[in-house]
């Protein structure tokens, strides 16, 4: 299926878990509402908190598959992540879009995607470990198992902008605005 983008930019947000993606991209939405914000579909239970998502169970989700719901999709952790193909709308219309995003499906997507970019937030491990303990979704052996895959490295050949998100969240944001939407000269 091709399905290329307009004009608007696919901002895939990556970075280990913890590391406060969905957090950021509200600060950047709060602070810039240009920026359209992507519903993921994931087979997680309801209201766990942390993002605004779309629950679907296993078979709900395969059946989303097989009808062409998902622009992209992916398994990670043990779940199931889906962009809706209504991203390729806003896109066509000029509109930026902010998803928060796997790295592995990176590939995937910049095939997909002709304007695509990647924000690559990241943070020092100590700050991952406590982040993911007080959001209280995984217990001690799934936060290691998320930990040993922080380190992972990005696909080459991609538009990346790196983010470290170490400090207080007001200060990444106003540094992930600035990057995303540069003073014009």
């Amino acid at each position: 299926m091709t399905m290329r983008s307009g004009t608007g930019r696919l901002i895939a947000v990556v970075g280990p878990s913890g590391v406060g993606k969905d957090s950021v991209m509200a600060g950047i939405h709060a602070t810039a509402p240009n920026f359209h914000l992507v519903r993921r579909v994931i087979t997680r239970a309801p209201d766990l908190g942390g993002e605004d998502y779309d629950a679907a169970t296993v078979p709900q989700f395969n059946e989303m598959v097989v009808h062409g719901a998902f622009a992209v999709h992916w398994g990670a952790h043990g779940l199931f992540y889906g962009i809706p193909t209504t991203v390729k709308y806003q896109l066509n219309k000029g509109t930026d879009c902010l998803v928060n995003f796997s790295r592995s499906a990176l590939p995937q997507a910049a095939e997909l995607f002709d304007h695509l970019l990647v924000l690559n937030i990241t943070a020092d491990r100590e700050v991952l470990a406590r982040r993911l303990a007080a959001r209280g979704r995984e217990n001690a052996g799934d936060i290691a198992k998320r930990l040993a895959q922080s380190e992972k490295p990005l696909p080459t050949g991609l538009n990346v902008i790196h983010l470290p998100n170490n400090g207080p969240l007001t200060d990444t944001v106003s540094r992930a605005v600035a990057l995303l939407q540069p003073a014009s000269v």
